[in-house]
């Protein structure tokens, strides 16, 4: 069907920008929104952590390219590509988050439904830190934004389609979401305790009282008076 036809392409970056390396997927596609421009056939997405709510998108595309963070048992920050039948498996080997079963029920409802994209191609970065609420991509994660850029681009040939690089960095719809804006207003670790902060867990006093009916059968109290 593609063949007499320009395919639609959706360059979808899924993860969750909070979660330090989950993020990746959004900020492969944040910097193609800002570098590049495509064809009007190509939409680049910034998929997040919406799950189902992309089946509308997906079931568009003829060709289907999917940036995100897979825990490959790679080395960290190693780039594994992909290509079509095993895209679900792998999205859903090792799951680190909930919004990689979301996607694989996209997939699956696509197909259920009868339009699924002819090709997928998933581009996959091995995470070196996860565990980090508020953190941003490793060094070592944040270097590969570019090889997966290049690894959709030359895939994207094959269609005949061509990216062209801008001069200048373009603005995202979102200025918050600007990877050097969130890096540079972040609280530091002092002001934000991203481990949980021990001032209120040891202010938390509870009280466990005997089961009632109805349901309750633990008493929270918490004073902060005076703790710290």
């Amino acid at each position: 069907m593609m063949a007499n036809t320009e395919p639609n392409v959706l360059l979808l970056g899924i993860g969750n920008l909070l979660w330090a390396d989950e993020g990746f997927g959004v900020r492969v596609v944040e910097h193609l929104q800002k570098h590049y421009r495509f064809p009007a056939q190509v939409r680049v997405l910034d998929g997040g952590t919406q799950g189902v709510y992309l089946i509308d998108y997906v079931q568009s595309a003829d060709v289907l390219v999917i940036f995100d963070a897979v825990d490959y048992g790679l080395p960290p920050a190693s780039l594994k590509l992909i290509k079509n039948n095993d895209v679900p498996s792998f999205l859903g080997a090792k799951k680190m988050s909930l919004h990689q079963t979301g996607f694989q029920e996209v997939l699956a409802m696509a197909q259920m439904l009868g339009r699924c994209p002819e090709q997928l191609l998933l581009i996959g970065v091995q995470p070196m830190e996860l565990d980090d609420y508020g953190g941003s991509l490793r060094p070592e994660v944040k270097a590969q934004i570019q090889p997966a850029i290049e690894a959709a681009l030359a895939y994207l040939q094959a269609w005949g389609i061509q990216a062209e690089r801008l001069a200048s960095a373009g603005a995202l719809a979102d200025p918050a979401l600007d990877i050097a804006r969130y890096e540079q207003e972040r609280p530091s670790q002092v002001e934000a305790c991203r481990d949980g902060d021990a001032r209120v867990l040891k202010c938390a006093q509870f009280k466990p009282k005997p089961p009632q009916f109805g349901g309750q059968g633990i008493e929270v109290d918490v004073d902060y008076r005076g703790k710290y």
